[in-house]
């Protein structure tokens, strides 16, 4: 007698090169999912899906702004295994699980061979697409960049660096009314082994998205404060709402560049061939931002990195910005 399946797919709602993703409904509960198929056919994918997989997997507390992983499961062929719960299996059992899928993806590359990650679905969308999708508003980009910074400071505090920060990365959720912000799309992220500070590990691999890419990423020397960086691009773009289109996709992308005649150049290059270069914050309207503000993003978006905030520092100083608040009425 056949199993009956656990989860029915209803639509694609993404794709790209790292796989597709689709909306489903748990068949029992008929509560809806995000499930997310990546396709381990050659070493390169299975080293995304499985850092996707070992980043969410690491983080033993949820976090509201942190995309939350339902469960893992492999597909070979026509056989389903779940590797993973919410209720963690063992690190040793999901080590033997990665060796052997990257020494079988290795020997045979044309079998039929995915991770499907089922999350928590959400109902808003990219962060990128639901802002250019509404007027400037200066509350819900503070809520926002507040939800934004406890979300990589929880990250940082469990050793995760996510490395591809990015507003088509971040999905929006109503499901608690007001739209709430969860950083998903781990597969370029790294997690750290060992305690300590998280900005004291080093990374070489230059990797995520041009426009985002600190100058030190460029030059493949890095830490943590890569995630500052790219937070500090995605700030600037929102409560300006500057956009560039992809070149790819010729899609309108929340961001900030530099102009080179009729080319645009990522701010982190153009910074590292002009560590002197003054960022012109704000760029278009000065009565958009208010000073503390201005101040924030230069320290987000500093070129040395040892000058720049660090992630518990960014969500201290978050709490603490007049942008976005109601201004207090005075009592005579």
């Amino acid at each position: 007698m056949a199993t009956e399946a656990k989860y029915s797919i209803v639509r694609e709602v993404g794709r790209g090169s790292y796989g597709v993703v689709y909306e489903a409904i748990v068949n029992q509960t008929r509560s809806r999912v995000a499930v997310k198929r990546m396709h381990c056919n050659v070493p390169e994918n299975v080293e995304l899906a499985l850092q996707e997989f070992w980043a969410l997997q690491s983080i033993q507390r949820q976090h509201e702004n942190v995309i939350q992983l339902e469960e893992c499961i492999l597909q070979n062929g026509q056989v389903f295994q779940p590797i993973s719960h919410r209720y963690r299996k063992s690190d040793s059992h999901l080590l033997l699980i990665e060796t052997c899928l990257k020494g079988r993806r290795c020997m045979d590359p044309k079998s039929a061979c995915f991770l499907w990650f089922v999350m928590e679905f959400c109902d808003g969308g990219n962060m990128n697409e639901y802002l250019l999708a509404r007027g400037p508003d200066a509350r819900l980009n503070h809520s926002f960049m507040r939800q934004l910074s406890s979300a990589v400071a929880f990250l940082h505090r469990n050793q995760i660096v996510h490395r591809d920060l990015k507003s088509d990365n971040i999905l929006i959720s109503h499901r608690r009314g007001s739209p709430v912000v969860k950083v998903a799309d781990f597969g370029l992220s790294k997690v750290c082994q060992g305690k300590g500070n998280v900005n004291q590990h080093r990374f070489s691999s230059a990797c995520g998205s041009n426009f985002y890419m600190a100058p030190e990423v460029w030059e493949g020397h890095y830490t943590a404060k890569a995630d500052i960086f790219a937070l500090g691009i995605i700030f600037w773009a929102m409560v300006e709402r500057i956009t560039f289109r992809d070149g790819d996709t010729q899609k309108e992308l929340l961001g900030t560049y530099v102009c080179q005649g009729k080319e645009l150049i990522p701010l982190g290059e153009a910074l590292l061939e002009n560590p002197n270069m003054k960022l012109q914050i704000p760029l278009k309207n000065k009565k958009s931002m208010p000073d503390d503000l201005c101040k924030l993003l230069h320290d987000m978006l500093a070129f040395n990195p040892k000058e720049r905030l660090d992630a518990f520092q960014l969500e201290v100083r978050i709490r603490q910005i007049s942008y976005g608040k109601k201004r207090q009425r005075s009592v005579s």
